[in-house]
């Protein structure tokens, strides 16, 4: 090919329309267990999550809820990733080998979202939400009890019962049900067996399985790094318990100019994706999540 910006730029389209194909056409499940929060500023604050306001009868005067009683905030980050394309697999005509590389570029850039959600459900034992406890914690603080959405034992039917029970039984500051249902139970391919027994079998050691059809089973391979840790989900309300929170959508760019110092320097063109997010927590009282380190 000879090399000129007319060229340039239609193979600069051509790498972008494989990029965005990808982008657009590779599956995702991230939505299913996250809310995306658009974002447009550098953090984003939390506040409200302190409370789940509920209705009450109206006696007197209105009562206002405080919507301000933590201080949560999510901090974007921004991420990218660059691949180069050499002047001579241009002039030689053997830049289509690229092809495939901008396609895993497209899909890499897809999953992003999963990686990112799955890993802060991977995280929640450790990673704190906006009471200061950990996602996942045995004493998150509601009025004056300690409330656990915590296990350690291995996915079973009586410990999915236990998950289930936890959910439904949450309460609010002032000990009015929550009325949460969960409808999702997310594990890793290594439970994947057990997660199908619990909510797909007819029957279980020869008993009707009452539990049959009482969540929806996802499995998710971005789980494999915690093969025996399980999750079950409340994703039925407006905040699902992962928080996506997107300042700026990954995006195709490329530097392809004579002048671009990529170019006159090191004789290659770059192209890459680059887009700023992060991820937080929700709600802790709509998720139960098990390490799966015990019987």
């Amino acid at each position: 090919m000879i090399i000129n910006q007319a060229n340039i730029r239609t193979m600069s389209v051509g790498y972008s329309v494989i990029f965005n194909k990808a982008l657009a056409t590779t599956p995702v499940t991230y939505q299913q267990i996250a809310t995306t929060v658009p974002s447009s500023t550098r953090d984003q604050s939390y506040n409200w999550l302190g409370q789940m306001p509920q209705m009450r009868e109206w006696i007197g005067e209105r009562e206002i809820q405080n919507l301000s009683a933590y201080d949560y905030v999510i901090k974007n980050k921004k991420f990218e990733m660059t691949i180069s394309v050499p002047r001579d697999d241009i002039e030689d005509d053997t830049y289509g080998v690229y092809n495939p590389m901008f396609q895993n570029m497209g899909e890499c850039a897809a999953l992003h979202p999963n990686k990112q959600c799955y890993g802060a459900l991977m995280g929640g034992f450790e990673g704190l939400c906006y009471d200061g406890k950990p996602f996942f914690a045995a004493d998150h603080p509601v009025g004056k009890k300690k409330i656990s959405n915590l296990g350690t034992k291995k996915l079973s039917l009586e410990t999915y019962k236990a998950g289930r029970t936890a959910i439904m039984s949450m309460v609010g500051d002032k000990g009015n049900s929550l009325a949460l249902v969960p409808d999702l139970l997310v594990v890793s391919p290594a439970n994947e067996e057990m997660g199908r027994q619990i909510l797909e079998a007819e029957f279980i050691s020869g008993s009707s399985n009452v539990y049959k059809g009482t969540a929806k089973l996802l499995v998710e391979p971005e789980l494999a790094a915690k093969p025996e840790a399980w999750y079950l989900l409340c994703t039925a309300r407006a905040i699902k318990p992962i928080i996506y929170q997107e300042r700026k959508k990954i995006k195709f760019v490329s530097k392809t100019a004579d002048n671009d110092d990529n170019v006159f320097m090191k004789d290659e063109f770059l192209y890459g994706a680059d887009g700023r997010n992060n991820v937080g927590y929700g709600f802790w009282q709509m998720a139960y999540g098990s390490t799966g380190e015990t019987e």
